[in-house]
Parts: structure tokens; C-alpha cells; sequence
């Protein structure tokens, strides 16, 4: 049986990482603020990937993001997924240069359907990660934007994902704008429009503001991770006591040898993810 991960999403924006609410964007700190708090090569014993998007608006540096990317997985062995204005294989190709494990495409999954097929045979199924931004409408019907969450994509959601089926991709990133940053907790309704043909790993975003929002995520059969980008509700002791929690209630998460020590002892021991 496949084990279920916890996933730290983090984004950045022209050099700033950022909270988001709704997809709206707050400014945190550069990179020196987020060393400082937030030690990867500790966190990585309470998290299994780490997803880092650039969702600057308008136009992208995208050297300045693999600058980023680099210093983050400079002694950080957790699996890295990265993504934000991919546009061709060669920008994918970069992203992975600086570091990244998997790309993350969005809106080219409706504004560019070549481009998928271009990641999937220069990298493998596996390499790429569908992303997918779901908002209700003001009749509470689901829709997907692009673009940041500024473009609404005109067909229904249900034609739109009825076309993504096997081979498509290797993982999906489901995020819900409306919960996006509340901490009220998943949108698991999304899960419903989920099509019988998907088969792939499905990862869950946008409401987690503490241990209970993640096990509820992944006390669902239909999930296998759940993410959160919330920098403050898991800064400090947050994603190790959460991940406490969880395997205490026995969710399926991957056990390495060093975290109970680490647990325990509250230090870093040899031989740890990172």
C-alpha cells in the first residue's frame, strides 16, 4: 500500500515569498526570511515533498526563481516539485537544472495541450504535475481558472476534466481558491468532480490551518497527499507536531528510522531525509 505524504507548498513572488488568501497575495519575506524561519534540512523530517510555485503576476524572472530553487535544495533531499510561467520544455528544463524533481503546469493545460504532451515525452508521466485552480461560482457551481487565478476557463468543469484521463499526467494538484489561506479546512466536495477515469495520485490544497484539516484530507481513500501553504500556522514546532499527531492516529505516512528520535529529542539525528 502506497504511503500518504504531507506536502509544504511555497510561493514566491519576484523575489518575495508570499501568504495567499483567496489568491490574494501578501508579501512574507526574501529568502534570508524564510531560512531563517524555516530550516529545510529539519523540516524534512516532517514533510514528503515540498511544491514551490512562482506565481508572480505579470512578467516573470524565471532566473531569479531557480536562484531560489537552488539555495532551497541545497542540502534538502526531500522530492521537489516546481512551477510557475512554464511555457516550454526548455523552461521546465531549467526548473529541473536548479533542482526540482517535478514540474507544475496550469494554464498550459488549456492554452498550450501540446506543451503536456512535449513534458511528458521529454521527461516522463511521472515528472509532471497537473495543477488545477477550482473557485464556485456566485450559483455555487465549480469552475477552473488559469492564469493565476485571473482567467476563467469557459467550458464546464466536468467536459474539462472528463478530457484528462490516463497517461495524462503524473500526479494532480487539486487547490481550491475559496478556501485558499482561510485555514477553514479542505474543500473535499472537489473530490466529487473527480472523473472515474483518473487513476493517478491526487493532492489536495487550500484550507489547511492545522493537523485536523490534514487528516481529514487524508482520511479520504481519493487522497493520497494533502499541501498547505500556510507559512504561520506551521512555523516554529507546527508540521513536526502535526505530523505527530497524524501518525498517532495511525494515517499512512511514511515512518524513517531517525523521526521518533527527532520527535523525542527535538534534534536532528544522522542518516535523516536531508
Amino acid at each position: 500500500m502506497l504511503k500518504k505524504r504531507i506536502i509544504f507548498t511555497l510561493l514566491f513572488d519576484n523575489g518575495y515569498f508570499m501568504l495567499s488568501r483567496n489568491f490574494r497575495l501578501q508579501r512574507v519575506g526574501d529568502l534570508a526570511w524564510l531560512k531563517q524561519n524555516y530550516d529545510f534540512s529539519r523540516i524534512s523530517f516532517f514533510i514528503d515533498e515540498l511544491i514551490v510555485l512562482d506565481v508572480t503576476r505579470g512578467e516573470r524572472n524565471q532566473e531569479a526563481f531557480c536562484e531560489a530553487l537552488r539555495a532551497l535544495t541545497e542540502g534538502c533531499f526531500v522530492p521537489i516539485a516546481a512551477g510557475g510561467g512554464v511555457r516550454s520544455v526548455a523552461d521546465a528544463q531549467r526548473l529541473l537544472r536548479a533542482g526540482a524533481d517535478k514540474v507544475v503546469v496550469n494554464t498550459p493545460l488549456f492554452l498550450l495541450p501540446h506543451l503536456l504532451t512535449e513534458l511528458v515525452e521529454a521527461f516522463g508521466q511521472q515528472c509532471v504535475v497537473g495543477s488545477l485552480d477550482i473557485k464556485r461560482s456566485a450559483d455555487r457551481q465549480y469552475q477552473i481558472w488559469i492564469e493565476s487565478g485571473a482567467r476563467l476557463v469557459e467550458s464546464p468543469i466536468v467536459d474539462c476534466l472528463r478530457n484528462f484521463g490516463e497517461g495524462t499526467v503524473g500526479e494532480w494538484y487539486l487547490n481550491s481558491i475559496d478556501r485558499d489561506g482561510t485555514g477553514q479546512g479542505y474543500e473535499l466536495g472537489l473530490l466529487e468532480l473527480v472523473p472515474g477515469n483518473w487513476s493517478v495520485p491526487i493532492i489536495l490544497a487550500g484550507g489547511a490551518g492545522n493537523a485536523l484539516h490534514l487528516a481529514a484530507g487524508l482520511s479520504d481513500p481519493r487522497v493520497d497527499a494533502v499541501a498547505t501553504a500556510h507559512l504561520f500556522n506551521f512555523v516554529g514546532d507546527g508540521l513536526k507536531q502535526a505530523r505527530a499527531n497524524l501518525v498517532a492516529e495511525n494515517i499512512e505516512l511514511a515512518r524513517w528510522p531517525t523521526v521518533e528520535s527527532v520527535l523525542s529529542e527535538d534534534q536532528p539525528a544522522a542518516g535523516a531525509p536531508c
